[in-house]
């Protein structure tokens, strides 16, 4: 008889929080919410009028977790925690999400210039009628940057999809003066809270 070993889900395709997991050795399987046409459409992450930025990402990732452990069931998968992660940018309570285009990203950069701003990343793991959610908060101060420096970026084509139109992982990396928090957490996937959490859920975490 085979011993299965214990794994996770993760219900995100972002590769930056594929790394973080595997650099910590959780052993986990990409759920792909998309691909399901017997379920609902991907999770509304549009903010509600006047909604706080900590309350919208809560809402925004337990949503995330709740659509992912639904899929396993319609699917037939074996029932193992699912996990997910949201990360926002936020300037003075303004929600920052991802760029449309260039443009966008421009008007994002130009109003972080020399300024702080907070990272929120939410992680939440579903197993079961449970469901727990955790909050990561960071502060990240950016130098002033130039219209050279910010086209420049560009170019690179970083800001797609990415919250706030920037990766702290890359190029706009050396736009960082500095953080204050959790440089896991900005990247998109706090490791301290995530591994609370599965611990939460009996999962053997580092």
């Amino acid at each position: 008889m085979s011993i299965v070993k214990p794994r996770i889900y993760l219900a995100s395709q972002s590769p930056r929080r594929r790394e973080l997991l595997k650099q910590i050795g959780i052993n986990f399987e990409v759920l792909l919410l998309r691909s399901d046409p017997r379920r609902n459409p991907d999770v509304d992450e549009t903010p509600h009028a006047g909604e706080p930025p900590e309350n919208y990402v809560l809402r925004v990732c337990q949503a995330k977790a709740e659509a992912g452990y639904t899929a396993l069931s319609l699917r037939n998968l074996p029932p193992f925690p699912v996990l997910a992660a949201d990360t926002t940018v936020t300037l003075e309570t303004q929600i920052f999400g991802k760029p449309e285009n260039a443009e966008q990203a421009a008007a994002m950069l130009r109003q972080l210039s020399g300024r702080e701003h907070q990272v929120l990343s939410a992680v939440a793991v579903a197993m079961g009628e449970q469901v727990e959610v955790v909050i990561s908060a960071s502060t990240v101060r950016f130098a002033p940057l130039t219209e050279d420096r910010i086209h420049r970026y560009l170019l690179t084509h970083e800001y797609a999809d990415k919250a706030g139109g920037y990766a702290i992982q890359g190029h706009a990396g050396a736009f960082i003066e500095y953080i204050s928090g959790s440089y896991s957490g900005v990247m998109g996937l706090p490791l301290f809270e995530t591994v609370q959490l599965l611990r939460h859920f009996g999962y053997p975490t580092p």
